[in-house]
């Protein structure tokens, strides 16, 4: 800890929205799990994507290839992402060629999930109508045809 004290701070835990929101953040390394992808895309953060299990490849994929906010680290030969492998997706999502489509994109998908959620917006009104249905006075539920 006291060697890296001067290139950076490790912490035990710290509130991941409000570091992706904080303007100084350039990119975000994931490990592409369905909240911290979607906390990224909603916040128009750029992703380095380093799936590890389950349904984090698939949202890798996305990231990568439906929505182009990001790129996948490589793993080498052992199954591991190197110090320079690790830089090189860093500088490539800063400062790469792509950085700029990238970059574009992801504010792209910030504005999408805004409007949204804001009033009027797509998930606005399906959760408004949910609601709606669920505190229906004549809302009856209607037995499976499985119960007894």
């Amino acid at each position: 800890m006291e060697e890296t004290s001067e290139k950076g701070l490790v912490v035990t835990w710290s509130p991941q929205l409000q570091v992706l929101a904080h303007e100084a953040v350039g990119c975000f390394m994931s490990h592409c799990g369905w909240n911290s992808t979607m906390e990224a895309l909603s916040l128009g953060v750029p992703m380095v994507a380093v799936p590890q299990w389950t349904d984090q490849p698939t949202n890798a994929k996305f990231i990568v290839d439906l929505w182009r906010v990001g790129i996948r680290a490589e793993v080498d030969g052992k199954g591991i992402i190197r110090e320079e492998e690790i830089e090189r997706c860093i500088r490539e999502i800063m400062e790469g060629d792509g950085s700029e489509d990238i970059k574009r994109n992801a504010l792209k998908w910030k504005k999408v999930t805004m409007e949204a959620v804001s009033e009027g917006g797509s998930s606005d009104t399906n959760i408004t109508e949910f609601i709606a249905e669920l505190t229906a006075k004549d809302h009856v539920s209607q037995p499976c045809a499985s119960d007894p």
